[in-house]
């Protein structure tokens, strides 16, 4: 059989009789060219399918390492709802030594009375190829063990569905992870509770040299005017007893006038009201203090910003020792929605925070300015102090974050404020800082509580 080779565009054959020098040698020269250049393909290629199969072999081994280290259970079902494999946690999760063999119906592992819904959902995912997640029964040495199952489509390269992933996680996990999550929840709004508890007893701690000075004077005045009362008593008792005794006329003028009795009974009824105001005064204060240190669980109703913004700010200057001067500008009245007793905290932290900045300022002012705008009821708290630098302004609200020295503040008063203004339908903001000083703006809902 003779052996063809190609040269300048045709085809010879050679006999094996015919010698192998009656090839020229342009034509020999050619044959073994490209038998070189096809054994170097050859080589290349084997080279380039070599290092190909390693790449799939580290995949492989990839893959493999990461579907053992899955902690949920890995099915893949085929689109006639048999197992193609299993992989991640699928033996310890349904207690299998060994996997099913591939083509075991998905079936024979699902509790009877759930397997038509989660063959139903397996179609709807291959028919809509969006996913999907069920509670299945799973069958287990135990019985039916409930999983949360996420039906994932598999597609082919056109899009096609060929199956489906399973993916399941016993639902005693997610239940134990969601009861710790709500217990977690629970204890930090107890937290929050208890912070905005403690920062209200800090700021009225800080009141305490000033409630001390308010209640004395009242007392004082009502001790003194008792003494009084006690004195008048004696008079009347000795008057009383002389006429008991049956003295005469002329000597019960003369002990009236030694006793001073008419002048006893005009003092008597200035020594009543002197003690009625005294004890008023101190109910006025008890009550005050009993509202300021309540827990402010009420409800929220329509008050005056202006006067409740006042009596926060005359319980602040009372408690410290800078002589500062407050200023009420605005509207005479402008009413609000909210819990009073926590709009007071507010305004209390915002004018303290203002007398402290204000320590090394040569005339002291702290401004409040309330008004209407718009359904809102806007209330500024400004000083004319150093201002804010804008490093700090940025973090003025952060939890804990203070420029004042240690010991002198926690940083949370304004973190708090802020919080309590929100719970009450209404926002705190730092509106300005500057070297002229700090604006803050409260501003809470106008209409009707409900």
């Amino acid at each position: 059989m003779g052996l063809l080779y190609g040269h300048g565009g045709y085809m010879a054959a050679l006999t094996p009789d015919e010698p192998l020098h009656a090839l020229d040698d342009q034509t020999w020269r050619d044959v073994v060219a490209a038998m070189d250049r096809t054994y170097s393909e050859l080589v290349d290629y084997q080279e380039r399918l070599e290092a190909q199969n390693r790449e799939l072999d580290d995949m492989r081994q990839f893959m493999a390492s990461v579907l053992s280290s899955i902690s949920d259970m890995l099915i893949v079902v085929d689109r006639s709802i048999c197992i193609e494999r299993t992989g991640g946690a699928f033996g310890a999760i349904l207690g299998y030594d060994t996997a099913p063999i591939p083509g075991t119906p998905l079936a024979d592992l699902v509790d009877p009375d759930a397997g038509q819904g989660l063959t139903d959902t397996i179609a709807e995912v291959m028919r809509d190829r969006s996913p999907r997640v069920v509670e299945v029964g799973f069958l287990t040495q135990n019985g039916p063990t409930p999983l949360d199952v996420s039906v994932s489509p598999r597609l082919d390269q056109r899009g096609r569905s060929q199956g489906v992933v399973l993916v399941g996680r016993p639902l005693g996990e997610l239940r134990s992870a969601y009861l710790e999550l709500e217990a977690s929840h629970t204890a930090l709004q107890n937290a929050q509770a208890q912070l905005v508890q403690h920062e209200k007893l800090a700021s009225l701690g800080r009141l305490v040299a000033g409630v001390a000075h308010e209640l004395n004077n009242p007392i004082s005045f009502v001790y003194a005017n008792t003494h009084a009362l006690e004195k008048y008593t004696r008079r009347f008792e000795t008057y009383f007893d002389a006429v008991q005794a049956g003295k005469s006329r002329p000597e019960l003028v003369a002990l009236r006038d030694d006793l001073k009795l008419d002048r006893t009974v005009k003092n008597l009824r200035g020594a009543i009201d002197g003690a009625k105001d005294g004890a008023e005064r101190v109910r006025d204060i008890v009550e005050d203090l009993r509202r300021l240190s309540a827990d402010g669980s009420g409800e929220r109703v329509r008050f005056d910003m202006v006067q409740t913004a006042r009596t926060a700010a005359d319980w602040v200057v009372r408690g410290t020792k800078t002589p500062v001067q407050i200023a009420m500008h605005g509207e005479e009245q402008a009413f609000a929605t909210g819990n009073p007793g926590h709009v007071q905290q507010i305004v209390m932290n915002l004018v303290q925070n203002a007398i402290d900045a204000l320590a090394d300022t040569a005339d002291p002012l702290v401004t409040l300015s309330a008004q209407d705008h718009g359904g809102k009821t806007v209330l500024h708290v400004s000083d004319n102090g150093p201002g804010i630098s804008d490093a700090d302004a940025t973090a003025i609200f952060d939890p804990f974050f203070t420029t004042k020295p240690v010991g002198k503040g926690t940083g949370l008063g304004l973190s708090i404020s802020q919080k309590i203004a929100q719970e009450n339908g209404g926002t705190l903001t730092l509106v300005r800082t500057g070297p002229d000083g700090s604006c803050f703006e409260l501003c809470l809902p106008a209409g009707d509580p409900e």
